[in-house]
C-alpha cells in the first residue's frame, strides 16, 4: 500500500526558519568533509595500491542510500581511468556474484558496517582471495574488520535534525570515493585526451576528439579558382561552395590568396577598382589564416575568434589546399 500522505499542518511559511534549516545542513555536511582530510593517511595510499596493482575491475557494492553513492563512485572511477561496475550486494546473492572474478578488487560501502546483505556475501569474497576495500562509518564494525583495508567515513552527526535520515553519512562517503577516483586518476596520468575518449558524445569528448580532417570540405566541396578569375567567377564560385571565401590557387593547388566576403565589400567601397576588369589576384587577401587538417576542431574555432573571421582554408606541409570549412561547420558539429 502507498505511505499516507503527511498534510503540513499550516500553509504558513517561516522564511528565516527554512533559510536556517538549508544553511545548517550545509554547515553539517560541509564539516564531516573536513573532517575526513586528516583521515587521509597510509592507509588511504594503501586503497590505493591495492586498486592500482589490480588486473581486473573495481567491483562497488553498497545497500540503500550507499548503493546509490556506490553507483556514482563507480561511474566515476570507470570515467577517469579505473575500470569499475556496480553490483547490488541483494542481486549477488543470488547470482551476480558470479560477475566477480579474483583479479577483481571490492570496493564495499556501509555507514554501520553492518549492512546483512553485504556481510553475507564476504565469505565467498573472502574465499577467492579477492582484496576489500570497504568505506564505512564505524572502524569496529564487522565489515571494517574482515576489509584488507579500511577507510573511515564516520561523521559525528547527520544534518537530518532526526538523526534518521542518511545525510552527512552519504557526503562523507561520497567524497571519500571521489578522492580515491582522482588520486587514482593522477597516479595513472591520466589525461583530459583519456577523459574524452570515455566521453566521445560530450562537449569535451567533442572538443579533445574531433579534428579539422571530420569536419573540413574536400575534393569538390573546396571553393577554388585561378589568380587570373574575373570577379565574376570568383562570385560564381563562393556562392557554389557557400562559404562566403573562396582559395586563389596555382595550377598544382599551392594557396595564393583567399577573396571573401569582406574583400568583396571593399571592393565595392573603393571607387579606384574597375570591377568588370579585375582579377581576383588584384582584390584577394593574401597571407591568409590557415590550419591543418591533423589539428583539433576546436584549435578552428579559436583562431576564428582571435582574427574575427568565419572561415579557414586547410592546408598540407606543401601549402597545397586540401580542405576549407567555416563557422558553420563547427556549429553543426557542436564545437562551439
Amino acid at each position: 500500500m502507498n505511505a499516507p500522505i503527511v498534510k503540513a499542518k499550516s500553509t504558513r511559511v517561516d522564511a528565516a526558519a527554512i533559510v536556517r534549516s538549508a544553511r545548517t545542513v550545509i554547515a553539517t555536511e560541509a564539516a564531516a568533509i573536513r573532517a575526513l582530510e586528516p583521515r587521509i593517511d597510509e592507509t588511504f595510499v594503501d586503497a590505493c595500491r591495492l586498486i592500482l596493482g589490480c588486473k581486473g575491475r573495481v567491483v562497488v557494492t553498497g545497500m540503500g542510500k550507499s548503493g546509490h553513492v556506490g553507483r556514482k563512485i563507480a561511474a566515476t572511477l570507470a570515467s577517469t581511468g579505473t575500470p569499475a561496475f556496480f553490483v547490488h550486494p541483494g542481486e549477488a546473492s543470488h547470482g551476480d556474484l558470479g560477475m566477480i572474478l579474483p583479479q577483481d578488487v571490492v570496493l564495499a560501502l556501509s555507514n554501520s558496517g553492518e549492512t546483512d546483505e553485504i556481510l553475507f556475501i564476504l565469505p565467498v569474497i573472502k574465499r577467492q582471495g579477492i582484496p576489500l576495500v570497504a568505506i564505512t562509518g564505524n572502524p569496529d564494525s564487522s565489515l571494517a574488520g574482515q576489509a584488507d583495508v579500511h577507510l573511515d567515513a564516520g561523521i559525528s552527526a547527520e544534518a537530518c535534525p532526526l538523526g534518521l535520515a542518511p545525510t552527512a553519512s552519504t557526503t562523507a562517503a561520497l567524497v571519500m570515493g571521489d578522492a580515491l577516483a582522482i588520486a587514482l586518476l593522477e597516479a595513472r596520468g591520466f589525461t583530459s585526451e583519456d577523459f574524452a575518449r570515455s566521453h566521445p558524445a560530450g562537449s569535451l569528448g567533442r572538443r579533445l576528439l574531433l579534428h579539422i580532417s571530420d569536419v573540413m570540405h574536400t575534393g569538390t566541396g573546396i571553393p577554388t579558382i585561378s589568380p587570373d578569375a574575373s570577379l565574376t567567377e570568383a562570385l560564381m564560385e563562393m556562392t557554389r561552395k557557400h562559404l562566403g571565401m573562396t582559395a586563389v590557387v596555382d595550377h598544382e593547388q599551392h594557396l595564393l590568396g583567399v577573396f571573401t566576403d569582406g574583400d568583396l565589400r571593399r571592393a565595392l567601397d573603393d571607387d579606384g577598382v574597375d570591377l568588370r576588369n579585375a582579377k581576383v589576384s588584384d582584390l584577394m587577401t593574401r597571407g591568409p589564416k590557415v590550419i591543418g587538417a591533423d589539428k583539433l576542431a576546436i584549435e578552428a574555432a579559436q583562431l576564428m575568434e582571435k582574427y574575427q573571421i568565419h572561415a579557414l582554408l586547410v592546408v598540407d606541409d606543401a601549402q597545397r589546399v586540401v580542405g576549407a570549412l567555416n563557422i558553420h561547420d563547427l556549429l553543426r558539429a557542436r564545437v562551439v
